[in-house]
């Protein structure tokens, strides 16, 4: 049961019931008052807490932002500058989060501590007051009354009157007392519901408005999250293939070191030991130095470096050397010795010596000898007693391959990534390339040879070849471009290079990336994307011509150029370097920008970028599967080029006004959405888009069109799509400036100027 009323009738009795209800509410006001200190004191914990939750988590920001990942190489691809820009990414989302925190403390304070503390002050301070107020009226007013009642009856009338009319006065005081404080107390018991609930109502308004926020931050986020698996699913790939080369490249050099000691045409170096002469009679010591010696020039380096010492470096020293003699040890008590005459010290001869034999017939032959020094002959083809060449049988042998995967296997899971039994696939590569048996294999139909099989034959047939199918003369220039520079350089300068390559070689390089190109387009099926292909064929289509780490650190650049030859080859295969470049005609190469609802939250400053939405589930294949009349390669293009299509794209179009759709389109992310494809149509010849004016000369009822522009929906009414997406039954909409258009089975709206009619 609930506190009982406080009637105004009965401060006039006064009875000891009436009293005990005026306990129980001023119980009932203490506890409350208790409880209000109590919560204020938590508060404020809660306050400090989360201060220093925010302090830590400033730290660890401002940590994510300073550091840098160093990278080996000479440069970087996409994927690893958008992973190296991450941190920064991290680093400002957790400051903006932060930022988020501190309103809401702020907010706290001001709507949930000072109210409280302000009702505690106020109402049940003052109520405190008025209560020992009424106590103290309560006690002066029955203590003049027994005073009264005690009074002898003989005192004169006078005096009876007067001290009946000072207790008649002090009564009608205490009663007043006694309704104002009775009329305090109830009016305070239902003020506090309102004024302690509301603060806490607000208290969780704020904290839902900051996990709102947070919400909001986390959907902006989603978008850099997805982009930025697939850079890290790009690297990781490449990572793998990249140490699986440099564990093969220590294995060899392990197996025969002395054929990897040469690492430059130029110079030779390592360690020697030069004997010193000292004075007598301290006789001579000998100190370990690392030279190098310049052939060109007969310089010899020499610098002082102590192991033992913490690899602490002398000074460098250097001579010009006239001629060098092996030492024999019946002259000299010492193995490996060579005496060197130097030109800088007429009639000086130092004498130096190799760390073993092997070594010291390295250095005889870098400082004079007449030998030149052999590198390493690491053709594939005598290691396994395949003599493949770029010659008719070879052609014949992979347009026979091609035409056989297409038939049989197009769809199988894991194509080429999958090998098959190396006995096998030797077999067929011997039989395919040779003249008098190559007829008797029919690929298409036979049984015996499954599809894998035919797929490592065709990867080992192109990696036996004497010389790259790319050429090792033209390998850093095809390295160059991937490393660096826009979409549209790239494309243009892998084009150039193409049509430098052998005529042969280039053929043979038109049929596979065409081929490639239609695996891609059913990665659906066989999760073989853009960028696995790159991965697979990126070393056996281009290798450089010395084994070294630094060189297999460039593998991740040889997959990117591959995937441009894929994803474009019908440009880059069809047309002459001189035939202007590779732009589509009509719409400027960035695409048109689209106003973001996202900019519009003044009230929550975000610093993640927002790139084009990427479903990570494509990263591994799941791209959707076109048709046979939509032969773009636009929703098979590769992740990794995908993360770098947008760098240096300008914004010269906006896209036309809707009042309830609008997209995000990134200005700074390595995103393809910002990028406009190659336009090719039959014989991949450029087809330029129609001008304005024949446009509206012509009607797009039931027409197709193609997509020129990546666009990602935000409305339930508009439909994304990739570049080079084909729609069908394409007209025009109310909405000025938009289409309306089916794509995979759905009907939407279409920006207008993000397509060209077909």
């Amino acid at each position: 049961m609930g506190l009982q009323a406080l009637e105004f009738s009965e401060c006039y009795l006064d009875s000891p019931s009436f009293r005990e209800k005026i306990k129980a509410q001023e119980a009932e006001l203490d506890k409350t008052n208790r409880f209000i200190k109590e919560l204020y004191k938590d508060g404020k914990n809660l306050i400090n807490a989360t201060k220093q939750l925010g302090m830590a988590q400033r730290k660890f920001a401002q940590c994510l932002g300073e550091f840098q990942f160093e990278y080996i190489g000479d440069a970087k691809t996409d994927d690893e500058r958008c992973i190296d820009e991450s941190l920064q990414e991290f680093s400002l989302f957790l400051k903006n989060l932060e930022d988020q925190r501190e309103l809401m403390m702020r907010n706290i304070t001001e709507t949930l501590m000072k109210p409280l503390e302000k009702f505690r002050k106020e109402y049940l301070g003052v109520v405190r007051a008025d209560r020992k107020r009424y106590e103290k009226e309560t006690e002066k007013y029955y203590n003049a009354l027994e005073k009264l009642l005690n009074m002898s009856a003989k005192k004169k009338e006078p005096q009876l009157q007067e001290a009946d009319s000072q207790v008649e006065t002090m009564k009608q005081h205490f009663q007043e007392e006694s309704l104002d404080y009775i009329c305090k107390l109830q009016e305070i018991q239902e003020r506090k519901k309102f004024e302690c609930v509301e603060p806490m109502l607000a208290f969780f308004q704020t904290v839902f408005t900051f996990y709102h926020q947070g919400f909001e931050l986390a959907k902006d986020f989603d978008h850099y999250k997805r982009t930025l698996q697939i850079n890290i699913q790009n690297t990781r790939s490449r990572f793998e293939g990249t140490r699986s080369e440099v564990q093969e490249l220590m294995k060899r050099i392990k197996d025969t070191p002395p054929e990897y000691r040469q690492t430059s045409s130029i110079s030779f170096e390592g360690y020697l030991y030069v004997q010193e002469k000292r004075p007598p009679p301290f006789g001579s010591s000998w100190v370990k130095r690392y030279c190098t010696f310049v052939k060109e020039q007969k310089i010899l380096h020499m610098v002082t470096f102590d192991h033992r010492s913490g690899g602490r470096i002398g000074e460098m020293e250097s001579v010009t050397l006239k001629s060098c003699i092996r030492k024999t040890t019946d002259v000299f008590d010492r193995r490996f010795c060579l005496d060197l005459d130097i030109t800088d010290r007429p009639g000086t001869v130092l004498t130096v010596q190799a760390l073993s034999e092997d070594d010291h017939k390295l250095w005889m032959q870098a400082m004079g000898g007449k030998e030149p020094f052999g590198s390493l002959g690491r053709a594939l083809s005598k290691e396994r007693g395949i003599d493949a060449q770029l010659d008719d049988m070879g052609l014949s042998f992979v347009k026979n391959s091609i035409i056989a995967i297409e038939t049989r296997g197009i769809n199988d899971q894991g194509l080429y990534r999958v090998g098959g039994v190396s006995s096998k696939v030797q077999k067929l590569l011997s039989l395919m390339i040779d003249d008098e048996k190559n007829n008797d294999v029919d690929l298409s139909a036979s049984e015996d040879w499954d599809v894998k099989t035919i797929t490592s034959a065709l990867k080992l047939y192109l990696r036996s070849l004497p010389e790259p199918l790319m050429t090792y003369g033209l390998y850093k220039e095809f390295i160059n471009p991937a490393k660096g520079g826009s979409p549209e350089s790239r494309i243009q300068a892998i084009h150039c290079l193409v049509h430098k390559l052998p005529e042969r070689n280039r053929l043979v390089l038109g049929l596979l990336m065409k081929h490639l190109a239609n695996v891609a387009e059913h990665s659906k099926l066989n999760l073989m994307t853009v960028a696995n292909l790159g991965v697979v064929f990126g070393p056996t289509l281009m290798r450089p011509q010395e084994d070294t780490v630094a060189a297999i650190m460039d593998l991740k650049f040889q997959n990117i150029v591959v995937e441009i030859l894929i994803e474009h080859h019908e440009k880059i295969f069809t047309d002459s370097p001189n035939s202007g470049p590779l732009s589509p005609a009509g719409p400027s190469l960035s695409a048109p920008t689209r106003q973001s609802k996202k900019a519009s939250r003044q009230n929550r400053p975000l610093a993640v970028y927002n790139p084009q939405v990427l479903d990570i589930q494509n990263a591994g294949g799941d791209y959707p599967t076109l048709s046979a009349d939509e032969t773009s390669r636009g929703s098979n293009e590769s992740v990794s080029s995908q993360s770098s299509s947008a760098s240096n794209s300008e914004v010269p179009a906006e896209k036309p006004d809707h009042p309830t759709l609008t997209a995000n389109l990134s200005s700074g992310s390595n995103s393809k959405s910002a990028q406009a494809p190659v336009s090719s149509g039959a014989a991949g010849e450029s087809q330029p888009a129609a001008s304005d004016k024949e446009k509206q000369g012509q009607s797009v009822a039931g027409r197709k069109a193609k997509a020129v522009y990546p666009c990602e929906a935000e409305h339930e009414s508009e439909l994304s799509f990739q570049i080079g997406a084909i729609f069908s039954n394409v007209t025009p909409s109310r909405e000025p400036g938009w289409l309306e258009g089916e794509l995979g089975g759905k009907r939407g709206l279409i920006p207008e100027n993000y397509v060209e009619m077909l």
